[in-house]
């Protein structure tokens, strides 16, 4: 397992253009659109809260794990499918699911980072308020990031080759992206769409993360959301998940 961590680890960073759009594409937006003056004004549509408080920084740190669910894994595990690699693993006593495994600690690490360094940045940059509840913080970025993964993994599983991976991603990601408040702020939606949200995964685990930045524990409706969707979507994972 060690072994196989390592030379997965190896091979993603000599991908440059995976960790540069994960990890750079979500920070310099932070400190680009958090440099606009309005941002920064406390606004009575999200509670007296301004932008920059929580939105801003939670929906970067989504923007980040959604990457690396919707397109690096997927991408990742059908070039590997479409070169056999999957197949000869599974002949060996190193069975290819621990290559799905460590795919996902590697991408759940570069999320970490990614969104360690988005608070950091955005404090030391923007004077922006670090995860006030951090236990709930954590609990809520860990449970929602491994449902994204999990969802990540269902779209390897029905994508027929790696061109087409991303593309699935794609389509499925920008719509959640609208869902779970991205352009348009979770308050400022019509009650219809606030409920969708709210049972979207993404829109909890937006909102959670929100709520645990400002300091509040996050709802029990959001977290039973995030693991029924991590069990719902790991189960579809396994059972679609193709080898060959």
């Amino acid at each position: 397992m060690k072994k196989i961590l390592a030379v997965e680890t190896k091979l993603h960073l000599r991908d440059v253009q995976s960790p540069l759009i994960v990890i750079g594409l979500p920070t310099a937006l932070l400190l680009i659109l958090g440099s606009i003056p309005d941002f920064s004004k406390p606004d009575p549509a999200m509670g007296g809260q301004s932008v920059n408080d929580t939105q801003m920084p939670a929906m970067m740190a989504m923007l980040a794990m959604m990457t690396l669910a919707f397109t690096v894994l997927p991408t990742a595990l059908t070039q590997y499918r479409e070169r056999g690699v999957l197949r000869r693993l599974s002949t060996t006593p190193v069975h290819p699911s621990r290559v799905l495994a460590v795919q996902l600690m590697i991408n759940m690490a570069v999320g970490i980072v990614s969104t360690a360094l988005l608070i950091v940045l955005g404090r030391v940059v923007l004077g922006t308020a670090i995860p006030q509840q951090l236990p709930g913080f954590v609990l809520v970025f860990l449970l929602g990031s491994a449902a994204l993964l999990a969802m990540g993994l269902v779209v390897a599983a029905v994508a027929p080759n790696s061109k087409a991976a991303p593309g699935i991603g794609s389509m499925l990601m920008f719509p959640l992206m609208f869902v779970a408040g991205m352009w348009l702020p979770r308050e400022l939606m019509p009650d219809t769409l606030r409920h969708i949200s709210d049972f979207s995964v993404v829109g909890p685990f937006a909102q959670a993360m929100r709520d645990t930045w400002a300091g509040h524990a996050p709802q029990p409706l959001h977290l039973a959301v995030l693991a029924v969707g991590l069990v719902v979507f790991g189960t579809l994972a396994a059972r679609l998940f193709r080898w060959e």
